[in-house]
């Protein structure tokens, strides 16, 4: 039998990019030889394509990355960058990557606060496939939804809902510059979640390219995976490729403001006070509350500053009506207040200035870059005033600390831990994030890194325990860390309970039925089960029957 040429073709590019092929090919080489056989569209691979030897390689890494301290030299790099310009050239990288046993991270940009969307401690080579140039949004208001592709800001998403309505808007991040694609795997909380939710609370649809190179969505993938992908956390099942969006009303006026106390103003007692009604408050009001120090005056003596900075759902007459009947201790005044629209409020949340167009939600960039380390927690008791005096020793000694502390309640109180992998509901008070922030690289991130580790033990009597919890969009590697690609459940177990509690063993089920071989993994990606395991469950009548 003669084969066609174009069967002959194919052998010998799978010959030539097998990976116990004898011909030694670049793996920049074989990529692109098995891209082009794959993709049925075309691929410009002088602009998609950033490799060491490219003048702007470095440039375009750092473009997203937010955490300083994993682009230092130390730190292995990709072998390239690959940013698909359709969501054919995801699949055929993701077929390529798996043919060709190349390890692949993924990234749509934002603040992934331990890089492992862009560097990788448990194996190299490994090449990075960016989501950034997929960033339509298209908005539906009649049926009340807005497709959201990956590499979209949320920024962006957030101003093309604007441009269509006055009255609607979507609940999620604060940070006008995180990617949408890896924000919303992780939940995505924000000034309206009080209100509404999470953002993967107001997901309805979703396109994603699994390990086998399909696009699925809702329907295709079932509900197992939809339920894991909104807020198991990015990197474990497959690509994001585009969110359907429900978007939320919201009125044409709504109020904010941000009020400052020090600790000579009666800060520590405000905020105690503010522990006790933060999430009973109005579900309208969702007020946070930035900690700090800061200069006394012109001299050299430091204090600890708390800003209340918050968003009402309404105007300022009701708001002061709020405040008054329900948090009088913070003194707020008309004057403090600022009545402005939706988007305006986004942008005064995310730190613009007043006189600020939102279009610069268009350019996508982040305000923040830094060398850092961050901690979370969840509290479910208000914190003493004695531990509040012991916490505020603690900052004084670092150099530049901050601390966020997140209002729950309201609709957060009342979906169920279970309704997607997102556990921090009802009990839950407010949520910290811990951050100590420095500029001078490698030189004394030893002495940074072990102050925040001893704020994160002193606070240990304070918090939730049995698990104590963490958000998975503020990861930490602290907590565990997947040191190789077999790592088992119970490895896992030790960090995947402080994210996700009970739906922990949920995820590691809907992993091992959709990735079984776990080609989608990173530093803390959820893990199949072992074989052996499988086969103890097929014995006893559980899991998947083949």
């Amino acid at each position: 039998m003669v084969l066609p040429i174009s069967s002959l073709l194919s052998i010998l590019l799978l010959l030539v990019l097998s990976p116990s092929s004898t011909v030694s090919v670049p793996i920049q080489d074989s990529f692109l030889h098995c891209l082009t056989f794959h993709s049925p569209i075309v691929i410009p691979f002088s602009t998609a394509f950033y490799t060491p030897n490219n003048s702007s390689f470095f440039s375009f890494l750092q473009s997203s990355a937010q955490n300083l301290r994993y682009l230092l030299p130390s730190v292995p790099k990709p072998e390239f960058i690959f940013t698909p310009l359709h969501e054919t050239h995801i699949q055929a990288a993701v077929i390529c990557s798996k043919q060709l046993g190349i390890h692949i991270r993924v990234r749509s940009g934002g603040h992934d606060y331990e890089g492992v969307s862009y560097a990788s401690e448990i194996e190299t080579p490994f090449i990075i496939v960016d989501l950034s140039r997929l960033r339509s949004v298209t908005v539906d208001i009649e049926d009340n939804s807005a497709w959201a592709q990956a590499g979209a800001t949320v920024g962006e998403a957030y101003y093309r809902i604007a441009e269509k309505s006055k009255i609607h808007g979507f609940p999620a991040g604060l940070c006008s510059s995180l990617g949408i694609g890896g924000h919303i795997t992780g939940g995505a909380y924000g000034s309206m979640m009080r209100k509404y939710g999470l953002g993967a609370d107001n997901v309805i649809d979703a396109r994603i390219i699994d390990a086998n190179g399909r696009v699925l969505d809702r329907q295709a993938m079932g509900e197992d995976l939809f339920w894991a992908i909104r807020g198991g956390g990015g990197g474990s099942f497959g690509i994001i490729v585009a969110w359907k969006l429900k978007l939320v009303p919201v009125p044409e006026t709504v109020t904010v403001f941000t009020v400052t106390k020090t600790l000579e103003e009666g800060g520590t007692s405000i905020l105690y006070r503010w522990q006790q009604v933060a999430d009973k408050l109005d579900e309208d009001l969702f007020i946070r509350v930035i900690i700090q120090p800061a200069a006394i005056g012109n001299s050299t003596k430091r204090t600890v500053t708390t800003s209340y900075n918050a968003l009402f759902l309404g105007d300022a007459n009701r708001l002061l009506q709020v405040m008054q009947s329900s948090f009088p201790e913070l003194g707020l005044t008309r004057k403090d207040c600022m009545e402005t629209s939706w988007i305006g409020s986004v942008l005064y949340i995310a730190g613009y200035p007043s006189t600020t167009p939102p279009e610069v939600l268009l350019q996508g960039k982040s305000l923040f870059k830094n060398y850092f380390k961050a901690k979370s927690d969840f509290v479910r008791e208000p914190i003493p005033e004695t531990g509040l005096e012991g916490l505020w020793q603690r900052l004084l000694e670092e150099e530049s600390p901050l601390m966020i502390w997140n209002p729950y309640g309201g609709m957060m109180s009342r979906i169920s831990e279970s309704e997607i992998p997102f556990p921090h509901r009802k009990g839950t008070l407010f949520k910290i994030q811990y951050l100590s922030n420095w500029q001078d690289g490698e030189k004394n991130a030893e002495k940074h890194m072990n102050w925040i580790r001893k704020l994160y033990n002193y606070m240990t009597p304070y918090v939730s325990m049995f698990p104590r919890t963490a958000y998975v969009n503020y990861r930490d590697l602290d907590l565990g860390m997947n040191k190789k690609t077999n790592t088992s459940f119970m490895e896992a177990a030790a960090w995947g309970n402080k994210y996700f509690k009970d739906n922990f063993n949920k995820l590691v089920k809907v992993k091992t039925n959709v990735d079984p071989d776990n080609f989608f993994r990173h530093e803390q990606s959820i893990p199949p089960l072992p074989i052996s395991l499988r086969r103890q469950r097929r014995g006893r009548g559980g899991g998947r029957k083949d």
